[in-house]
C-alpha cells in the first residue's frame, strides 16, 4: 500500500472555494429556519418581563398605600396633640 502525499495548498483552495458558496447558503437557511424560534423566544421573554414589571408596580403601589396610611395616622395624632395643647393653653373653664 502506497501513501500519496496530500497537496495542502490544493486542499485549502478547494475548502475556501466551497466555503464561498456554502457560507451564504448556510446563513440564509439558518435565518429562515431559526426565525420562528427566535420570535417565539422574544415574545416569551417580553411577556415574562411585563409580568415582572406588573408585579413590581403592584408592590410599589402597596408600599405607597402603606406610607399614606402612616402619614394619615401621624397627621391625626399631630392634630390631636395640637388640640390638646390648645385646650391646655386656654385654661380651666
Amino acid at each position: 500500500m502506497e501513501i500519496i502525499p496530500i497537496d495542502v495548498t490544493g486542499l485549502v483552495a478547494v475548502v475556501m472555494g466551497i466555503s464561498v458558496v456554502l457560507v451564504p447558503v448556510i446563513g440564509l437557511t439558518a435565518r429562515f429556519a431559526l426565525k420562528p424560534t427566535v420570535e417565539a423566544l422574544s415574545k416569551f421573554f417580553e411577556s415574562k418581563g411585563q409580568e415582572e414589571a406588573l408585579a413590581i408596580l403592584e408592590r410599589r403601589q402597596a408600599l405607597l398605600e402603606g406610607q399614606i396610611e402612616q402619614l394619615d395616622g401621624a397627621l391625626r395624632r399631630l392634630s390631636e396633640a395640637q388640640e390638646f395643647d390648645r385646650q391646655l393653653g386656654s385654661g380651666p373653664e
